[in-house]
């Protein structure tokens, strides 16, 4: 009891937590920490893989107790749009935040919030995934387990209170842990982390994010076995006779991935122009329920018919893919229709729901259109004998890395994840040759994977070249400096010169009552007149103003900042606020130090 009392004294006290600081402090370096913490990101993010995918199965045993495999089932047209209006009260009154777009919503927060995420994104995500994609929404579930492994990284380091090196290192950390506690895949984790949160790998951040995935792996080994979420078997090795079939097959899923990503922006938009999420319910939820009654295969994941392609070797296996819709046991032609379709109007599935209020990502509809693309260009390849007999199932496999570089702009994630996804390594090879080529084809079109054109378009997304990620990092308003000493156009020389006396900058902007600016004076180019007392009183400001050079606004990218200031060869620059008015003003000299500050900090190992 004693012991008790003190231990709950100590509790009481408040300090217990800056005590623990303390101790840390003294006996871990920040290096050393960053480990600890990374292991424990491993651990968690592999606990929300595991819970998700055991809620997302057990909500599918629940409703699809009455599907049938050999006719249409009229309960897709129902089934979906529960699912999508479940996840949208849920989203509405439980978490009241946006929580869509998970990915994206990282490299957010690494950009323009110094890595810090909402401590919601730690279970919300996991919640609304299972629930959208139990009930049949055409998304993945991999990009909100993303989001919300690095939610928890986040957290951990806001909580241990970590710089924000520190924290951007945890986040990747975080998504490198949940790409391998899904598929059991630590080096396309790590390599997910570098090639689309854009992390760069150096000898500080390769251990904890090595640590982050072999936990999360390791754990996930425990939790489910040794299953995979696909099985391959090699029956048919690869041959160099099929460089050209895997280059041709590589540019076509380059340009599948474009229609991908271009129907999915213009989807986006269309849904983003309704303002009434009842509208948004009924459109996206009747495009969904329809094209799933019509096409089974687009129900949740889709990953039971990736499954089919890569397992089977006869048109009866393959064909098991129609099942649960009216195209049941048509003959190969058929086949090749519904597979075509599918390829279509996936892109309009997923983003019907997420435009109705689903949640989910891209993640697993870029694998899923991949795997069907795959074997729908080896099957017209081998019906048509174009050239050396290409293993259908082998290139569904090959279709899904493709897919995958292309849409995710990930070649070496593409290659990696799906070798250690399937155990395929013995395709490589043909894997490399794929990836390099889709990733290519779609660069000619697309500069910005799907997750980060958004964010490409406001100049906000990170990137491997240094000095544009800190342009991207730094903000407008952490260098505006509003401590201005502004005077009135009607102001003789002699206050102008009492003014000028009390002014830290050469440069006093002019403004009317309502904040105008109407120009500057330049204390440089009156120094003929300013010791002149004689002259005081014939010289008004408007008469010895000047225009700017040029005014910046609010939110003005940094790149573009920095670009006025050589074009104008300007010392100071104004900053209008969103109404025309003047904010403050930015020095050339302080903007240039807070820069070399940020790439010495950055190039600090």
């Amino acid at each position: 009891m004693f012991f008790y009392k003190i231990f709950w004294d100590r509790m009481d006290a408040g300090n217990w937590f800056d005590e623990v600081l303390s101790w840390r402090q003294k006996h871990l370096s920040d290096r050393q920490f960053t480990l600890v913490l990374a292991f424990f990101v491993g651990l968690f993010a592999s606990v929300a893989a595991f819970v998700l995918h055991s809620l997302i199965h057990f909500i599918q045993s629940l409703v699809m107790t009455q599907i049938q495999v050999t006719s249409y089932n009229w309960l897709y047209l129902v089934l979906p749009v529960v699912g999508i209006w479940l996840t949208m009260l849920f989203v509405k009154y439980v978490v009241r935040d946006n929580i869509s777009h998970g990915i994206t919503r990282i490299l957010y927060a690494i950009s323009s919030k110094q890595s810090r995420l909402a401590r919601h994104n730690c279970w919300s995500s996991v919640a609304a995934s299972a629930i959208t994609i139990g009930f049949g929404g055409s998304v993945g579930a991999e990009a909100p387990i993303v989001l919300t492994g690095s939610a928890i990284a986040s957290n951990l380091g806001q909580w241990f209170r970590m710089n924000n090196k520190t924290l951007m290192l945890l986040v990747g950390c975080g998504a490198a842990a949940a790409i391998a506690g899904i598929f059991k895949a630590p080096i396309a984790g790590l390599v997910f982390t570098i090639e689309v949160l854009m992390i760069d790998l150096t000898m500080v951040s390769i251990s904890p994010i090595l640590i982050a995935s072999v936990t999360a792996t390791c754990f996930s080994y425990i939790f489910v076995g040794d299953s995979q979420l696909f099985t391959f078997n090699m029956t048919h090795p690869w041959e160099v006779v099929r460089v050209p079939s895997n280059i041709l097959l590589g540019v076509f899923c380059g340009l599948v991935s474009l229609y991908f990503i271009r129907m999915m922006t213009a989807c986006e938009g269309m849904f983003g122009k309704m303002q009434n999420r009842y509208m948004k319910l009924i459109t996206g939820g009747v495009m969904l329920s329809t094209l799933i009654f019509l096409f089974p295969s687009l129900y949740g994941e889709g990953y039971s018919s990736i499954n089919i392609l890569l397992g089977g070797g006869t048109q009866a296996d393959w064909s098991k893919v129609m099942e649960k819709s009216m195209f049941y046991g048509g003959g190969t032609y058929i086949l090749l229709a519904y597979l075509g379709c599918v390829i279509l109007t996936k892109c309009f599935a997923t983003a019907s729901t997420n435009g109705a209020g689903g949640c989910g990502g891209t993640f697993a509809p870029s694998l899923f259109i991949g795997a069907f693309a795959g074997f729908f260009f080896a099957r017209v390849w081998n019906i048509n004998n174009v050239g050396p007999f290409f293993p259908e199932e082998n290139a569904a496999l090959l279709g899904m890395a493709g897919v995958m570089s292309g849409v995710m702009h990930a070649p070496l994630t593409g290659v990696f994840l799906i070798a250690e996804l399937t155990a395929g390594y013995d395709l490589f090879m043909p894997l490399m040759i794929v990836s390099v080529c889709a990733y290519l084809t779609i660069l000619a079109f697309e500069p910005h994977s799907i997750y980060g054109m958004r964010l490409a378009r406001q100049g906000k997304l990170i990137t491997h070249h240094t000095d544009k990620s800190i342009l991207t990092l730094m903000t407008l308003d952490s260098v505006i400096e509003r401590n201005y000493t502004a005077v009135d156009k009607d102001m003789e020389l002699m206050n102008l010169v009492h003014a000028l006396s009390k002014s830290k900058s050469s440069v006093l902007p002019v403004v009317d009552g309502a904040g105008n600016l109407l120009g500057e004076i330049d204390m440089t180019k009156l120094r003929h007149i300013v010791f002149r007392t004689e002259l005081y009183h014939h010289f008004r400001v408007s008469q010895l103003m000047e225009e700017p050079l040029t005014t910046l606004r609010l939110g003005d990218p940094m790149e573009e900042v920095m670009m006025a200031f050589d074009k104008y060869h300007a010392q100071q620059l104004p900053v209008m606020d969103t109404n025309g008015h003047l904010y403050g003003y930015i020095s050339r000299a302080h903007l240039y130090s807070q820069y070399r500050k940020m790439v010495a900090d950055m190039s600090n190992e």
